[in-house]
């Protein structure tokens, strides 16, 4: 069992869906960051140390959201969908649909929320399909975000009865990300109105 980190009180099977393309993306958005703002820190003249600080104040806290906090994990319980700037808990008895189009998403309660930790790939999707019509064995028969929706939509009917998976969804703001950021970008608007 993994205990997810936003809902200290509930265990998880292990089922967390993550995207390894956002956390790779991201690592590498932050060693760029952290090289040209550390540098111009360093070895930046006047005012420049105090742009670049403002700068990585602003973008840090946005790849961070954009690229690591991503991630979906599903219990016998609830869905816990973490978003850039939010994360929801959504007791399985609430959950609708869970589908996939152009992007992942799970209807609950009357709303739609976006999984954007299981990102939609056009590409494997065909790929995928070709397989299937051709009869070919050789790989998965289905797209990894596809079986991703397929599983969670499996959980969603074999667990709404469930006497723990009744609820309503509840939004948690993500504001140790946001206020960062805002910061940084009315730092950024000041020394740029200032130089």
């Amino acid at each position: 069992m993994t205990r997810s980190p936003d809902a200290p009180g509930q265990e998880y099977a292990e089922r967390c869906y993550r995207s390894s393309g956002g956390i790779g993306g991201g690592v590498l958005l932050l060693a760029l960051a952290a090289w040209l703002g550390g540098d111009a820190i360093v070895s930046g003249e006047g005012d420049t140390p105090w742009l670049a600080l403002a700068a990585l104040l602003f973008a840090v806290p946005l790849i961070i959201a954009f690229t690591l906090r991503p991630a979906v994990w599903a219990g016998e319980e609830r869905l816990l969908v973490r978003n850039p700037f939010r994360t929801i808990t959504l007791p399985w008895a609430c959950v609708e649909a869970v589908r996939a189009g152009y992007s992942s998403e799970v209807l609950a309660d009357g709303a739609k929320y976006q999984l954007w930790a299981i990102p939609v790939s056009l590409r494997q999707r065909k790929r995928a399909t070709r397989r299937q019509a051709s009869g070919s064995q050789d790989g998965p028969l289905r797209a990894p975000s596809d079986q991703a929706i397929a599983d969670l939509g499996e959980l969603a009917e074999r667990c709404a009865s469930n006497e723990g998976a009744q609820g309503r969804p509840s939004v948690r703001w993500a504001y140790e990300l946001m206020v960062p950021s805002a910061i940084g970008l009315v730092l950024l608007a000041v020394l740029a109105a200032v130089i």
